[in-house]
């Protein structure tokens, strides 16, 4: 880890060089596109939606009028082009939507300060951010919606369901940490595959010798966290490719852990109310989601179906085409199929 450290340090070195001596262009390194890509507020041909106040990275595909799958990224801070192999559920005839949430991938910025003044409503930010998501995509009141997160998505999907029990008909759930905030800490800890949101800023110290960002310098703070990601041989993540995503979301992520420890969040609420299928996912090579663990975490399911992805890890689920063309995709469509 040092050593990984310690090259990804190099390489930051060069880049912050590269962009501060540059006697061609005079670029800075605060500049909008030197470090990380630009957000949609800050490149117009980049695709995008108006969502209650914040600009969003989003595109759909399929017909209009098709059963919405809206596809739910991890993090939180991620992006979802990892998840673009759920493009393919558009050839059955699914209406697919992608979008970066608030604050994190190529979507708008906002303050740290604008999610914690939330207090414990931040989650709610979150939960009618993607109400208003499924409303602007959806053209009829009869079109059905079916949700598919994955990791962090998982949990956001969850408590969606539990807030709003009768606007989705399906849920396909890939490893979600918990849904008790003592349970998401736990899978922390068992699977180190990142650590808790609230220390996750503070353990940068080796890469600010050399660039260093104050609290909302989102593109200098977006850059390290993408610097810190490695694979993780706990969680099986060797399927998964860096290179496959755009850019996180450092400040959301510190935001929502921050709140998560401090109000205990609890993407359980409600579920009680939830009848509608679950398609539960989870992977054979992530040690740190073992049998036991997916029946702990499905247990605040009604109507669930546990399938373990063989294989796999925690990304493979959806990012390994193998898995994801004989396994994982089948079992979508015949969850919706079957709605």
């Amino acid at each position: 880890m040092i050593a990984f450290k310690k090259r990804n340090a190099a390489v930051a070195v060069f880049t912050m060089c590269a962009l501060m001596f540059s006697c061609t262009d005079g670029r800075t390194i605060e500049e909008p596109g030197n470090l990380v890509p630009k957000t949609v507020d800050q490149d117009s041909s980049l695709p995008s939606v108006v969502i209650n106040g914040a600009k969003l990275h989003s595109e759909a595909f399929g017909p209009e009028n098709g059963t919405i799958v809206v596809a739910l990224h991890g993090g939180p801070g991620g992006d979802y082009r990892y998840l673009l192999n759920c493009k393919e559920l558009a050839n059955e005839g699914y209406r697919v939507v992608f979008y970066d949430q608030r604050g994190s991938g190529l979507s708008q910025r906002f303050s740290k300060q604008s999610y914690l003044s939330l207090g414990s409503g931040v989650m709610d930010l979150m939960y009618d951010e993607l109400h208003s998501v499924i409303a602007h995509y959806r053209k009829n009141p009869g079109q059905k919606v079916v949700l598919l997160g994955h990791s962090w998505g998982a949990m956001l999907a969850s408590g969606y369901a539990g807030k709003y029990p009768e606007d989705i008909q399906g849920l396909v759930l890939c490893e979600p940490g918990g849904l008790i905030w003592d349970d998401v800490k736990e899978y922390v800890k068992e699977s180190r595959s990142f650590k808790l949101w609230s220390e996750i800023m503070n353990d940068v110290t080796y890469l600010d010798q050399f660039i260093s960002g104050k609290e909302d310098q989102h593109e200098i703070l977006d850059y390290k966290m993408t610097m810190l990601a490695s694979r993780n041989s706990i969680t099986g993540e060797g399927d998964f490719d860096p290179g496959i995503t755009w850019r996180s979301g450092a400040v959301i992520m510190d935001a929502l852990f921050d709140s998560g420890e401090k109000y205990k969040l609890n993407f359980s609420e409600g579920l009680q109310n939830y009848n509608a299928p679950v398609l539960f996912l989870y992977s054979e090579r992530n040690k740190a989601y073992p049998d036991s663990w997916a029946q702990k975490i499905t247990s605040s399911y009604k109507n669930v179906t546990r399938v373990k992805i063989s294989g796999v890890g925690h990304d493979g689920i959806i990012t390994n085409n193998n898995a994801w063309n004989n396994q994982t995709k089948p079992g979508i469509i015949t969850l919706i199929n079957g709605l």
